[in-house]
């Protein structure tokens, strides 16, 4: 059970970390290539239709299945593995859930609060200043989300050689 747990974790963290990078690699930087008015326009409607039952279990799944894998490999005297998981499991609480929650979901929803007479002839400048910020702190999760997944994945790779 343990096992099976800590590499369902290990799916979540690749789900999540995958999804992060992917803005890193793609969204953002093709965002950046369009006109700035359309890529406001496209990045609310990402952020308003990124909130739906597959994108949940992921996120907030996550940290949940992480903790279950941790309590249950401590609980079997597996503590090396616990530890490993556990700090995964802090990791991506504090450096991808909390910071999403803290930095850019605010920083979505002021940019879908835009009304186009704000946005205006101020479309450039608003969205430079947004996506340079929004792509530090997605860098910094996706970071984050990368590390804790390895260390889950510690976690699993001590749990096999103890068996």
């Amino acid at each position: 059970m343990t096992r099976t747990t800590t590499l369902i974790a290990i799916l979540f963290h690749g789900a999540i970390f995958g999804f992060f990078y992917a803005w890193v690699v793609s969204t953002m930087w093709g965002l950046d290539t369009m006109a700035p008015t359309e890529a406001i326009a496209a990045m609310n409607a990402m952020n308003a239709s990124v909130r739906n039952a597959a994108f949940a279990p992921a996120f907030f799944g996550t940290p949940c299945v992480s903790a279950l894998a941790a309590i249950l490999a401590w609980r079997t005297g597996a503590r090396t593995a616990a530890l490993w998981v556990g700090a995964g499991t802090v990791l991506y609480t504090c450096g991808a859930m909390i910071l999403t929650m803290r930095i850019n979901v605010p920083m979505n929803e002021a940019l879908m609060a835009l009304t186009p007479e704000q946005i205006g002839a101020e479309a450039g400048t608003l969205w430079a200043a947004y996506s340079e910020r929004w792509q530090m702190w997605n860098q910094v999760r996706t970071g984050t989300s990368g590390v804790a997944l390895a260390l889950v994945a510690i976690g699993y790779g001590q749990l096999r050689a103890a068996a």
